[in-house]
């Protein structure tokens, strides 16, 4: 049997000595006093060393380092090491060369003698760097222009040149034109040279290589979202979408305090449906014989379908009932829908390193499908691989894919079985499904051999996530590491291969401990700790280990997981004020037993369970890792599957852990305010008070990219709007709840909270406040401001949770 390595836990684990009582202050000062996670990591060309990032102390600035992981000795370069160091290293497919990039330069380093090659020295970063597929030409981009650099030749050449504009070639001449040109031989003369010279320099494109190449004309009335070059050269997609697309009034929000003294208005994004994204359509191009070619979307199976013509019927009847029938006539389905390809996530076009075949993932813009398409380069033609339609909304996680290395054979994720899962697809053959079972696997990594993958999964629990490995030509899926606490927001990709295909370079973590890295065999053996950059000062702090339990479901055969903190001394013979935290996203995984995006949540959960009280932390439905069922159990009704959770969790911790039902406070920040205002406006009663922080609270003024994909769009589905925002439930607020936003949140807009603070004036609430913070946005990044939040947190739970008597108290102005 396989070994795993099972790393020495003493090396991360908290000191055990004891810790005095905390405080506000501490918990929320600079994080620097934790000490730095390890960012970034990334293996040098031969595989050798390991370099890695850490956040300088009093400063945003990040260092490089780098580690031998065989001795286990770690530097920090300075500017001359720095000039000789690699960055992420992308191999040749002959792995005699690597190519990356440094401080948005390209760099190409030979491995067999080491020696180094600047290839652009400029003022605009570049990107995309990838191979040819003889492995003697690095490609790169500036924007979307792409460039080659040729290492025999020494040879930079310029791709190919794209015109958003009509060919001028292309424009028949008018009356008057056609007048002139009859009535006077010199312009005859002088057009006949004109086109001569076109015609000798078309020749001359084919067949001299040295020349420069002639632009692409790709029309007037469109504008470039991405390109991408195919390895062997021959073709480039291009991705298009109309010019001038009208995205719909964007608000403001305003900086009060300036370096000027002056507010300074500043544009954010739009709101949902006011107006969709523009769709995007793909042109090829031939670079040898320069053509080019629109590639139709009508292969791709359901592109003409309405997923949503009974909602579209029903609204329409509406409208035109009430007398709207413009607003009727402008939600017609389209003939053909709307799809994006050139978007957040991962990358939507893929090469096979020989560059013989491509792939493209499409996005339909109304959310229920995804597909992936091979480019028939010969027939000009999109060929459908996959489709994956889903009534709710199509996942925006879990979307990667690619070719296998050395083979023209696809590999993807697909929630299509319930749960995240990876397949490989031959072009020509069926899909095979590599993993399965009730887990998720992510970020999925070939090997370069193309032997292997390498996946983080939660095959052993929802919380508990690791590396493991399953052969491309299927099998087990063998574990590699043995940390469970390998997931983390904001790592989505915790381990690197190494370009040799030998090791891992590992980021991990555990409650009270920021991601540290380590190095491990592909196979599980030889694991090695590399760092451990947490302060002495807190490493001495003990710590309330969270216990993960699960919640039993009022509304439904299944289970809720959550973390739960109380103090060591826990008297379980007297009632206990209790809190329920909320975490943000809607779409996140707070209960793992990594270390939290609210590490400083955690921490105050310490501080409230020295005073006395327990803290529930609940996964409720429409969080990330519990498969596509649980995520989309919130469509067409936020706010309500989850508040059915939460309410869950609370009866558990008054029959379980003695909580007093009367002295239940929640809180949370982002969709945990807008479930903290839900809660208390939909549930009134059941919570002693509730703190609400930069909090959506009504999902019309939310962004397109996350809302529509749950609630349709505003116009179509003006319902499930109603139902799922705060605003709708304002009239019910009864219990005290403090609001916190920064102003120039450009995320959730702190014109959301101002207007429920309105409402709820005209309604003539009593206790409620609300607390603006003037330099702060969607995420706070002063310790200032921390403090401040969290000690009116903190007043909040004193007053009404922690030192309730009874109703007349919840009464009293604070």
């Amino acid at each position: 049997m396989r070994r795993i390595a099972f790393f020495a836990a003493l090396a991360l684990t908290c000191a055990p000595a004891l810790a005095a009582r905390l405080t506000v202050d501490q918990i929320m000062a600079n994080p620097d006093w934790i000490g730095p996670a390890v960012e970034s990591p990334h293996w040098s060309a031969d595989s050798q060393f390991i370099y890695y990032r850490l956040k300088r102390k009093g400063s945003d600035i990040r260092d490089l380092y780098r580690v031998d992981p065989v001795s286990g000795q770690s530097v920090k370069l300075d500017g001359a090491q720095q000039a000789q160091a690699d960055g992420a290293p992308i191999l040749n497919r002959q792995h005699t060369r690597a190519a990356f990039l440094r401080h948005g330069d390209v760099f190409v380093r030979d491995l067999s003698t080491h020696k180094l090659t600047q290839v652009t020295r400029t003022a605009q970063p570049e990107s995309g760097v990838q191979w040819s597929a003889d492995g003697d030409t690095v490609q790169y981009r500036a924007g979307n222009n792409w460039s080659t650099y040729d290492l025999r030749t020494g040879t930079t050449t310029s791709v190919a040149v794209l015109k958003t504009a009509d060919n001028p070639q292309d424009a028949k001449p008018d009356q008057m034109e056609r007048l002139q040109l009859s009535l006077f031989s010199t312009l005859r003369h002088m057009k006949a040279e004109k086109d001569a010279e076109r015609q000798r320099d078309a020749q001359l494109d084919r067949t001299d290589a040295t020349r420069a190449a002639q632009p692409f004309w790709l029309g007037k009335g469109v504008q470039i979202a991405d390109t991408e070059l195919s390895p062997d050269g021959r073709w480039m997609i291009v991705v298009t979408q109309p010019k001038d697309y009208d995205a719909g009034k964007s608000p403001v929000v305003n900086h009060y305090v300036t370096d000027s003294g002056y507010i300074h208005p500043e544009k954010a994004r739009t709101y949902v449906g006011r107006n969709d994204p523009a769709p995007q359509s793909l042109v090829l191009l031939d670079l040898n014989a320069h053509k080019q070619y629109a590639l139709s979307l009508n292969a791709l199976p359901g592109i003409h379908d309405d997923p949503l013509a009974a909602l579209r019927a029903k609204r329409q009847a509406e409208l035109r009932k009430q007398g709207h029938d413009a607003e009727a006539k402008a939600l017609d389905a389209p003939k053909t829908r709307g799809v994006r390809i050139a978007d957040y996530g991962p990358a939507t076009l893929a090469w096979s390193d020989d560059g013989r075949a491509a792939a493209v993932m499409f996005r339909a813009i109304d959310n229920k499908d995804r597909w992936i398409a091979s480019v028939d380069f010969a027939a000009h033609k999109l060929v459908p691989q996959h489709r994956l339609h889903d009534k709710a909304w199509i996942n925006w996680n879990y979307n990667g894919f690619g070719f296998v290395p050395h083979s023209h054979t696809l590999w993807y994720e697909s929630e299509q079985s319930g749960y995240a899962q990876l397949y490989v697809k031959a072009l020509n053959g069926r899909a095979k499904q590599l993993t399965s079972g009730h887990f998720e696997v992510r970020t999925p990594q070939p090997s370069p051999d193309g032997k292997w993958f390498y996946v983080l999964a939660n095959k052993q629990a929802p919380y508990a996530y690791d590396v493991y490995r399953v052969r491309s030509s299927g099998g087990d899926l063998e574990r590699v590491t043995a940390y469970e606490g390998m997931y983390d927001v904001e790592t989505p990709v915790p381990f690197r291969l190494s370009p040799d295909g030998k090791r891992l370079a590992v980021l991990h973590s555990s409650a009270y401990v920021p991601d540290q890295l380590a190095v491990i065999n592909v196979d599980g053996t030889g694991g090695r700790e590399l760092t451990d950059t947490r302060t002495a000062k807190y490493k001495a702090m003990r710590w309330i280990q969270p216990q993960i339990v699960q919640v039993a479901s009022s509304h439904g055969d299944f289970k809720i997981y959550a973390k739960l903190y109380k103090a060591a001394d826990y008297d379980a013979s007297k009632p206990h004020p209790a809190v329920l935290f909320v975490h943000g996203a809607g779409y996140l995984q707070d209960v793992t037993k990594g270390w939290s995006y609210y590490f400083r949540e955690q921490m105050f959960h310490n501080l409230l369970a020295q005073e006395g009280y327990v803290v529930l932390d609940m996964d409720y439905r429409g969080s990330e890792g519990y498969g596509r069922d649980w995520r989309t159990a919130i469509y067409r009704h936020m706010g309500h599957p989850e508040l059915e959770d939460l309410l869950d969790g609370k009866a558990w911790l008054v029959k379980h852990y003695h909580a007093d039902p009367q002295r239940v406070g929640i809180y949370g920040g982002s969709y945990g305010g807008f479930m903290t205002e839900m809660a208390l406006l939909r549930a009134p009663g059941q919570f002693a008070a509730g703190a609400a922080l930069r909090p959506p609270a009504d999902w019309t003024s939310y962004n397109h990219e996350y809302t529509s994909n749950i609630l349709n769009d505003p116009q179509l589905d003006p319902e499930a709007y109603k139902i799922s925002s705060p605003i709708e439930y304002a009239q019910n607020l009864q219990d005290p709840l403090l609001i916190c936003h920064g102003l120039i949140d450009n995320n959730v807009m702190p014109t959301d909270s101002i207007r429920l603070y309105q409402r709820l004036i005209e309604l003539h609430k009593h206790n409620f406040w609300i607390s603006l913070y003037p330099m702060e946005r969607h995420g706070f990044v002063h310790a200032d401001s921390w403090r401040d939040e969290y000690t009116r947190i903190h007043d909040l739970f004193t007053r009404f949770v922690l030192n309730k008597k009874d109703k007349d108290t919840a009464a009293a102005k604070p």
